[in-house]
């Protein structure tokens, strides 16, 4: 480990980036603690534990995912959720949209750009329409606990409507979002990692000094009676927990090699006859993207509508969609499902491969190159991401459950349970992989540069 720091140490440019992302990452960090305007974010967070009432909420998760930052109502409550539902809606969209697949292909850098404006737009749309609703659940919860929001703010009104209060909260959530959806790119482009994976992932960490309180609490150490929470019940929680970052690692690292021979390589000016390789076909190729897709889709609308706190079909479709519902469960497995198979099919290009392969000469044994290649590594991608999926299923529902047959409290369930840990342990290994990438790229210049001064 102090190897690898040492050798990270002397690249002065991977060096910068992992300092300019751990800047831009501390800016998030202060965000949290910045409430909006006119609220006060002690009463906020009183109200939200009593409100949640220790029972499995979807509040929490979104508290969880926020770093916190959402039951303090502060001007970043709202977190990354409008951008990765816009990023959702713009990668389904594309799926339909023909021209912009054709400009991708033909000029992906101005493809790019268009998709990333578009995608910008949508989030601060979406963005707008869940600071509203906030903005309306934040007033519901001063009438049912007076003194959330500052008198001051109700003081400025037209026709009995609190303007002033809308419009202080709605602009700077919208304007929270947007600062930290412009982080998350400059991280991307500047720093190391993705950029909006890495706030999540913070978000996730920050919650761990609560938990391990909240843990403490429930042993009940102090007294001679027995906690809520046991040391059996601790130990197989424990257990899951590293049976969960295991398979984690297992399933974003593991691949299918597939076989390939040459009829004729080119080894530096020297044409070869034969020879062999393999292709590597991940087994999980979306890695942990659509556990964070289908986390945001159903938080998004369920947010909304525990917002509006509406009775009737509206209220039984939010109780439907609380974390450790069956109906919620069931969703969320067929949305990682659906998703992991929709990001393979957008990012994995078969026909590529098999056009790279049939020019530089190379071919499955058995299979003959051109279209007959392109529907074997289909066939054997659909097979093997259909394993990856409901493996990634299994390991992001598995802790949940658990903790729902133990009793263990959410805010403990949540944190070592399948979704958190599953983003943790998918981006950490994501970010350590592009930190490796960046080693051997400058040891490779260095010592061609090296071979030039002999």
């Amino acid at each position: 480990m102090l190897e690898a720091i040492k050798r990270i140490a002397s690249i002065s440019e991977l060096k910068s980036r992992i300092v300019f992302t751990l800047l831009m990452l501390v800016v998030c960090r202060v965000g949290v603690f910045i409430p909006v305007p006119g609220i006060n974010g002690e009463l906020a967070l009183a109200y939200f534990k009593q409100a949640t009432g220790g029972g499995q909420n979807l509040f929490q998760l979104v508290d969880i995912f926020s770093g916190g930052a959402f039951a303090q109502m502060t001007v970043i409550a709202l977190g990354v959720v409008p951008y990765i539902s816009a990023s959702i809606i713009m990668q389904l969209l594309m799926a339909l949209w023909p021209d912009l697949q054709r400009e991708i292909r033909e000029n992906p850098d101005a493809g790019r750009r268009k998709l990333t404006k578009y995608t910008r737009f949508l989030t601060v749309i979406l963005a707008l329409v869940q600071a509203t609703l906030f903005a309306r659940f934040a007033i519901q919860m001063n009438f049912a606990n007076p003194g959330i929001i500052l008198p001051e703010m109700f003081r400025i009104q037209a026709f009995g409507f609190p303007w002033l209060f809308y419009v202080v909260t709605v602009t700077t959530m919208t304007t929270g979002t947007v600062f930290l959806m412009w982080i998350g790119e400059q991280i991307t482009e500047k720093g190391i990692g993705n950029g909006m994976s890495l706030i999540i992932t913070l978000g996730i960490i920050s919650s761990l000094p609560s938990t391990i309180g909240s843990v403490i609490k429930q042993l009940n150490l102090d007294s001679q009676e027995p906690g809520q929470l046991t040391f059996s019940s601790l130990l197989v929680l424990f257990a899951v927990f590293v049976l969960v970052i295991i398979a984690t690692v297992l399933i974003i690292q593991g691949t299918r090699k597939i076989p390939v021979q040459y009829a004729r390589r080119v080894v530096g000016r020297k044409e070869v006859q034969g020879g062999g390789s393999f292709v590597p076909l991940k087994i999980n190729y979306a890695g942990v993207i659509p556990v964070i897709f289908a986390s945001s889709l159903l938080m998004f609308p369920a947010t909304i509508a525990q917002f509006l706190g509406a009775d009737g079909w509206l209220g039984r479709f939010t109780r439907s969609l609380t974390p450790g519902n069956g109906i919620y469960t069931s969703l969320y497995v067929m949305l990682i499902l659906f998703f992991t198979y929709f990001w393979t099919a957008t990012q994995f290009h078969p026909e590529q491969i098999a056009s790279d392969m049939k020019r530089n000469g190379a071919f499955i044994p058995g299979i003959r190159q051109g279209k007959p290649t392109q529907e074997f590594l289909e066939s054997t991608m659909n097979r093997i991401t259909l394993i990856g999926a409901i493996f990634l299923a299994i390991i992001a529902i598995l802790p949940n459950l658990v903790g729902k047959i133990l009793r263990v409290d959410p805010a403990i369930s949540y944190f070592f349970g399948g979704t958190a840990l599953l983003i943790l342990v998918g981006v950490v290994l994501d970010t350590m992989k592009q930190v490796e990438s960046h080693l051997i790229t400058k040891r490779y210049e260095g010592f061609m540069k090296r071979g030039k001064a002999r």
